[in-house]
């Protein structure tokens, strides 16, 4: 089977594109996609988005500048979008604009409007003199649209702005024929909706969401995953487990028929997802021959001479510096310098007389006369032989034949002791039996836990005061049966056999123990029915602790909100758009739950939109190339008119419902 790896890709950091006459002249619209997960920019003269990145901004802390320097301490660069070339090393640093699908942080904003207005190449003092055709959410609070549009005129000094909803933008303008009647499943990052299009025309009122989106299902996908290998908790990182959601994870039409199939051996062999890991292999030093250890020893032993020979020379260096220091010294007592300046230079020199000095200077001599000594004989001294690598007592074992030797070997292999005193295969299996008793004796609802409460009990109800156990010598298989070992422990004649054993197998095939070594395989993921675990979290939210309804059950509703004649309409046109629009098997799993709650030979009809990651700015960038474009626009006129909440609607838009005036009501007393 196929030995799947990670890619781990990482952000590249986006160039600034040149900003034309063209662009600048013609007031060209920019159209921005503002995802909760990512963000596409670009013009609506251009075929594709010329910006791609996630909605974040790292702010890492600041460092504490130790007491004792005294730098001015270096406010630490923010970092945005495709910047962040590693989200897993400032993964808790990590913020952004959304709480859940509404933009709330408008600072976080700024900085990400700074950034694709920069690397779109507008270079304009102060202002960004183009309309913007921005995405927002279903049904948008007007507190957070209000907060945008002050952000976009007052900093941006934009021109005009036209807002819409992402999905509406996708299904009305990015197709060439839309239907006037769909029902529109957007399956977002944080949320789901369920959208019903009649007439094209929104039915805002009987649309629903449900608080499930793509977040979730890595997440939930994420801890199933820590939970299955807890050694590798720190290696299965979110941004893993959000490769593995678009690289192997699936709906399954049928669920439960799912989980039936995962318990046969050979459906878990054949369907299993291998992935490694990364790891560090370390070098086995059993496996290798007495040549490559004798090798081996020469080169350390050859490193550690070099070491110790530049120590010496450093050594000697300082030495020698040191002398020639207390020589100079030793020149202006003989030249009679005066008393005060004497005094200063012993001080100096760390000496309390002319005799100290006198003192240290052949001690020194004598230092450095060794050294020079060493040197000179580590340079002269020949290689010596290496005494002889010490053989395993197994390796000197001599066999007729081959043949003698593979049957010796074979019976090892079968873990069966050649002379017959002990048998391999009952040594690891009393073994393992000792070690599940270990862990069944502190557990409640096992048979071992519950025989060790008994006797515990048994011996609790013994009177008061008459305290003898541990004088009969019953009283100690009693102890033995009630400690934590369960009455048994591994004896060392066991221990030492099966050592030998490995040893044994060791020795004369290497191979043979290094199969069942693999550090790979350690550090290797099986996902198997994990891959469809997650991804059913739309379907069933209950795994997950939340008690919503699920993907089918919230369709089901919103067609009964409508008559037969318009559920129909509705169920002959079902589109899915978003991200997650694109797992497999999600358009079979939604038709057949339709089909299963539409009336009898009732026409059923389910397609994914194309290219469902773009096909949102690419509907709003068709949207900006009408002729009515301009009619939508909300200027900065309007604002100043009616206020930062106003906006102007259209086929794509949310309603505008003015928020309500507080009135104030005289009540008598």
């Amino acid at each position: 089977m196929e030995l799947l790896k990670f890619k781990d890709t990482k952000c590249i950091p986006d160039v600034v594109h040149p900003y034309t006459s063209s662009l600048k002249n013609n007031s060209v619209p920019i159209v921005i996609d503002n995802g909760s997960y990512m963000a596409r920019v670009g013009w609506a003269t251009k075929a594709e988005p010329l910006l791609l990145y996630k909605n974040l901004i790292a702010k890492p802390r600041k460092e504490r500048s130790k007491k004792d320097t005294f730098e001015i301490p270096q406010t630490p660069q923010l970092q945005v979008g495709n910047d962040i070339i590693n989200i897993e090393a400032v993964r808790f640093q990590l913020k952004t604009q959304f709480d859940r699908n509404v933009v709330t942080h408008f600072e976080a904003q700024e900085h990400l409007f700074d950034y694709a207005f920069y690397h779109l190449g507008i270079d304009t003092d102060n202002s960004v003199n183009h309309p913007i055709v921005l995405t927002e959410a279903f049904l948008n609070p007007n507190t957070s649209r209000q907060l945008m549009s002050e952000l976009l005129f007052e900093c941006y000094a934009v021109p005009g702005i036209t807002y819409g909803v992402d999905s509406l933008f996708s299904y009305h303008f990015s197709q060439a024929n839309p239907q006037p009647n769909a029902l529109l499943i957007n399956l977002g990052y944080q949320t789901c909706h369920v959208i019903p299009v009649l007439n094209n025309k929104t039915v805002f009122e009987n649309t629903r969401r449900l608080n499930i989106g793509g977040w979730n299902i890595v997440t939930f996908l994420h801890r199933i995953l820590q939970l299955k290998y807890p050694a590798h908790a720190a290696a299965i990182t979110l941004s893993r487990a959000e490769e593995l959601l678009h690289s192997i994870c699936a709906i399954a039409v049928d669920y439960r028929e799912e989980l039936k199939k995962w318990i046969d051996p050979v459906y878990y062999e054949s369907n299993i997802k291998k992935i490694q890991l990364p790891y560090t292999s370390v070098a086995n030093s059993s496996a290798l021959t007495l040549e490559q250890q004798k090798e081996r020893k020469k080169e350390l032993a050859r490193r550690l001479t070099e070491i110790n020979a530049r120590k010496r020379e450093e050594r000697l260096a300082e030495d020698q510096e040191k002398l020639r220091q207390l020589l100079e010294v030793q020149e202006i007592i003989e030249f009679g310098a005066d008393q005060e300046e004497i005094e200063r230079a012993l001080g100096d020199c760390q000496a309390k007389n002319v005799l100290d000095l006198q003192k240290n200077i052949l001690n020194l001599n004598m230092k450095i006369e060794k050294t020079k000594q060493k040197i000179i004989a580590a340079n002269s001294v020949e290689e010596v032989d290496e005494p002889p690598v010490k053989q395993s007592k197994y390796s000197k074992m001599v066999f007729e034949n081959e043949n003698a030797l593979q049957s010796f070997l074979e019976n090892v292999k079968r873990m069966v002791d050649p002379y017959a005193t002990f048998q391999r295969q009952d040594i690891l299996n009393k073994k393992l039996a000792r070690k599940q008793r270990k862990q069944d004796i502190f557990k409640r609802r096992t048979a071992a836990g519950q025989e060790r409460m008994r006797i515990i009990s048994q011996l609790a109800r013994k009177e008061k005061g008459n305290d003898d156990f541990g004088l009969r010598d019953e009283d100690w298989d009693i102890y033995k049966t009630i400690s934590k070992d369960g009455g048994d422990s591994d004896s060392e004649a066991e221990n030492e056999k099966l050592l030998e054993f490995e040893e044994i197998i060791r020795t004369h095939e290497p191979s043979e123990m290094d199969e069942h070594t693999n550090p790979g395989e350690t550090h290797q993921l099986h996902v198997g029915i994990e891959r469809y675990r997650a991804p059913e979290l739309i379907f069933k939210p209950y795994m997950a602790g939340c008690s919503e309804a699920g993907l089918s059950e919230v369709i089901g509703y919103v067609l009964s909100l409508f008559t037969p004649d318009e559920q129909s309409k509705l169920a002959k046109n079902v589109v899915l758009v978003g991200g997650l629009a694109n797992l497999s098997g999600l358009r079979q799993r939604i038709l057949v739950d339709l089909i299963s709650i539409r009336p009898f030979k009732s026409e059923v009809n389910v397609t994914v939109m194309d290219n469902c990651s773009l096909s949102a700015w690419h509907g709003a960038k068709q949207f900006a190339q009408t002729d009515n474009f301009k009619k939508y626009l909300f200027t900065k006129k309007h604002f100043d008119e009616y206020g930062p909440e106003y906006f102007k609607i259209h086929v794509a838009s949310n309603p505008y419902y003015p928020t309500p005036k507080d009135s104030c009501v005289e009540i008598d007393v």
